[in-house]
């Protein structure tokens, strides 16, 4: 990779890829798609440098498999994708996560369902990114709001997927996607990436889904001569399929847990204004960046109103978003789809309080004035 000056002009996919070899990624198996595509090429040009492999698969369920498969080979894999593709890929989402195979998958929303609006921004895949896939199952999900925080958060998404043994999505939308912006980019000794925990040890005791104290299995790498059997049926420790209502319990619980009881190291947010917040703002993406705007005017205003930005999607940050919905009066949740997040924000609020959506998806982002009209009008409720 060429010599990259400390601060930068950059458009928000091309950070992405950027944070990407930053962490380690050598390779990225895509298929290009609106209005993802300039992550694909700003990895062509990159990933030879590195001694990386770029690949253009035939389509997007063959790049989440290739991607899946590089990383079995013991290297940091990512893929890059939008709308009809993200839905493409999430079988083998499903096989990653049951398998425990690390992986990056980017998703720069679009106006949907189907082809939809392919150049326009939207954040219809909320639920999509949390649930596409079938079963029960963990997943993170992170959502960066500006093309600094996309590189930030791109090597954040290798560190935990790489941690944790799990695919990560770095979820944003078009309007971020291509937002262009100078960023400053740490020097490559000041970035802290993670290795995966590999397998050591007598290779006639390895089994290779039997997981340390920690919930998280050590992995093999090839040629270190550890016997594995990769599958995505349900299975023992032993990596063979198990159909026994025990055995299942156990290792599906050890799938989910590995997340749930790691939530203090994984869970990240802004909180803007929120002290002595009577109105909760709630929102992500670019719509948060409309309501940090729209927040300030009405604190002009005398309005007490505050944001909190979920950085990790999911899972989402229950335990302070709790904290802040006890002292709040009203709810507000601004996002740029019908309605997705606020079924999330409606379960964990106490009785009694109000809950409402500002909501928006017609491939334009909301602007501050149409969050600031809502908060003003919950402030005279």
């Amino acid at each position: 990779m060429s010599e990259i000056p400390q601060r930068q002009s950059l458009q928000g996919n091309q950070a992405c890829a950027l944070g990407a070899i930053a962490a380690g990624c050598r390779l990225f198996a895509g298929y290009p798609i609106t209005p993802s595509s300039e992550i694909a090429e700003r990895m062509s040009k990159e990933l030879p440098a590195v001694d990386g492999v770029f690949i253009q698969m035939e389509d997007e369920i063959a790049s989440m498999a290739a991607c899946l498969g590089g990383s079995m080979g013991g290297v940091k894999s990512m893929t890059a994708t939008s709308g009809p593709g993200f839905s493409l890929k999430q079988e083998n989402i499903g096989y990653g996560i049951q398998a425990e195979v690390p992986c990056v998958v980017i998703n720069v929303m679009r106006g949907g369902p189907s082809t939809g609006m392919p150049t326009r921004p939207a954040q219809g895949d909320v639920m999509q990114a949390r649930w596409g896939t079938h079963g029960d199952h963990p997943i993170i999900v992170l959502t960066p709001a500006s093309v600094q925080e996309i590189y930030q958060q791109t090597i954040q998404a290798f560190n935990f997927s790489e941690t944790y043994r799990i695919p990560v999505v770095v979820l944003y939308d078009e309007a971020i996607g291509h937002l262009i912006d100078t960023v400053d980019l740490p020097h490559a000794k000041d970035i802290e990436t993670t290795e995966r925990k590999w397998a050591s040890g007598p290779a006639s005791d390895y089994l290779p889904y039997q997981a340390d104290e920690d919930g998280i299995p050590p992995m093999p790498l090839p040629g270190d001569g550890y016997r594995t059997h990769t599958t995505g049926l349900t299975h023992l420790e032993n990596g063979f399929p198990t159909q026994v209502p025990a055995d299942v319990t156990r290792v599906t619980s050890r799938l989910l847990d590995k997340i749930e009881n790691h939530r203090d190291a994984i869970e990240q947010y802004e909180l803007i204004s929120c002290e002595d917040a009577e109105i909760l703002l709630v929102a992500f993406g670019i719509t948060a960046r409309s309501s940090e705007r729209a927040i300030n005017i009405a604190r002009e205003k005398g309005i007490k109103v505050g944001l909190l930005r979920p950085v990790t999607l999911w899972p989402f940050p229950e335990k302070v978003f709790k904290q802040l919905a006890e002292r709040a009066k009203h709810v507000l949740v601004a996002e740029m789809n019908a309605g997705q997040l606020i079924l999330e924000i409606e379960r964990l609020c106490p009785s009694g309080t109000m809950v409402s959506g500002i909501n928006k998806f017609d491939g334009e982002s909301i602007q501050p004035d149409e969050i600031l009209s809502r908060i003003e009008e919950c402030g005279h409720e």
